[in-house]
């Protein structure tokens, strides 16, 4: 399996029954004793190169005719068709990284505004249904590359995680010129005709797949706790095919049932699995959605991503399996590459390997946590880990493997998380946003 899990993990979310937190006390924190030949850099600037290098994969490595964010960087992957496909939920994450590049000087304002105006015309002409997207697109055709047999239509997370970027974007491109009220309208008119609610099927419950040839045969709701927590507040925030909150709560919530409570390594887990499940359910709906503040009947959402990552941190420097390299400086298990292909790693689903996005991508939650694994990133295997669009994907050090490529759904939140975790930017621009806010008070969210 070499492509996302935004979609398969709730078929291969139960990996194991770990209940307790009766995990062996961590090792001391004695580091890595590799020396380091890359300069010291002060920290902004750490964090900016690593931000501008991982963007370059949207920019740069974007597909030419689309302008949207290739799936993965292998070219023989996905049958030899790697540099053709392109990826929704990924180019929302690239997307969303726009005004940070440009507030940052990596790019224009009107680099972004034109790469902006190609994005939106593959938009408008690619294939959709009711409005939703696919997961993948031949991006020099705008028609759907089926991601499996009976996926061969609309994905619904996979749409919301594109339209969290365009909304960020509608809000930045504020300017009163003919060209930002383009790309603002022209963003209103795809966000207008997603028709959420068509995904309910009178069942309080949103599924994530329809296809034309297949309506709803797969079968698979959106429910939480996981990476879907955006769907759910942009389909409450749609002007013009919304849910309402039973939907949220009998569906997203199962009624409370998505709640936990257990404590995993000296944390309590407000929400979600045991020990949380990958760390991309913590970062996912939160490239635009604020969850400092955010709170509703069922958790307080900072609370939430903080305890997920905090486990996630504790559980690989416990290492209770005595995996070669883990430690306080090197930790991190979510979806990714692997030595054996692709998996969605987790404390309960630990093959040994480390995806420098999982610590990266929760600098907001775990900043001294992050900052160490950055350091140890950087400057300690750099050689091996630091390449022409950033990271790459994930090594093992007990398997001597190191990915030979990216993911755009792992490199994306690399750069919107820091970003946030800097300056907020993303965050501010998506909570600014009128409908959001009508949706997230339709929900009953603080925020």
């Amino acid at each position: 399996m070499d492509t996302f899990c935004t979609k398969l993990f709730l078929s291969i979310l139960l990996f194991g029954s770990c209940n307790s937190d009766e995990i062996a006390p961590p090792p001391p924190d004695v580091g890595f004793v590799e020396e380091s030949n890359v300069e010291t850099l002060p920290f902004e600037e750490l964090l900016n190169t690593v931000q501008e290098r991982t963007f370059n994969y949207f920019w740069d490595f974007a597909e030419p005719v689309s302008g949207l964010a290739r799936e993965r960087s292998q070219e023989n992957a996905l049958g030899g068709d790697a540099r053709n496909i392109v990826t929704i939920g990924g180019s929302g994450f690239g997307i969303a990284c726009f005004p940070a590049a440009v507030e940052r000087s990596w790019i224009t304002r009107q680099e972004a505004i034109e790469r902006m105006n190609k994005i939106l015309t593959f938009l408008e002409n690619a294939e959709t249904y009711n409005g939703v997207f696919s997961h993948w697109y031949m991006g020099d055709t705008g028609v759907t590359r089926p991601f499996s047999d009976l996926d061969d239509g609309g994905d619904l997370v996979e749409t919301a995680l594109l339209i969290q970027g365009l909304l960020i974007n509608r809000q930045y491109f504020s300017e009163n010129n003919d060209q930002e009220q383009s790309i603002r309208d022209r963003i209103t008119a795809i966000w207008e005709a997603v028709q959420w609610n068509f995904h309910e099927r009178g069942q309080n419950v949103l599924t994530w797949h329809w296809s034309p040839e297949n309506e709803f045969a797969i079968d698979l709701k959106i429910q939480g706790w996981n990476e879907g927590l955006i769907v759910y507040v942009l389909a409450a925030s749609s002007p013009t095919y919304p849910i309402q909150k039973e939907t949220y709560d009998n569906g997203w919530a199962s009624n409370g049932e998505m709640t936990n409570g257990t404590t995993y390594v000296g944390t309590e887990l407000p929400l979600g699995e045991p020990f949380g499940g990958p760390l991309f359910f913590a970062h996912y709906s939160f490239i635009g959605l604020n969850p400092t503040n955010l709170s509703d009947q069922y958790a307080n959402y900072f609370e939430q991503n903080r305890a997920h990552s905090l486990i996630n941190f504790e559980y690989c420097r416990n290492n209770p399996n005595g995996y070669k390299g883990y430690s306080a400086e090197s930790w991190g298990l979510t979806a990714s590459d692997n030595y054996e292909g692709y998996s969605a790693h987790s404390p309960t689903n630990d093959l040994g390997v480390i995806t420098p996005t999982a610590a990266l991508s929760s600098f907001p939650f775990t900043p001294e946590e992050s900052t160490r694994a950055l350091e140890h990133f950087y400057y300690d295997k750099n050689d091996e880990l630091w390449g022409p669009y950033g990271f790459y994907d994930a090594f093992s050090e007990e398997f001597n493997w190191v990915a030979d490529g990216y993911l755009a759904i792992d490199q994306g939140p690399i750069v919107a998380m820091i970003e946030n975790f800097r300056s907020q930017l993303l965050w501010n621009l998506f909570m600014q946003d009128s409908d959001i806010q009508n949706g997230l008070t339709q929900l009953e969210f603080n925020f």
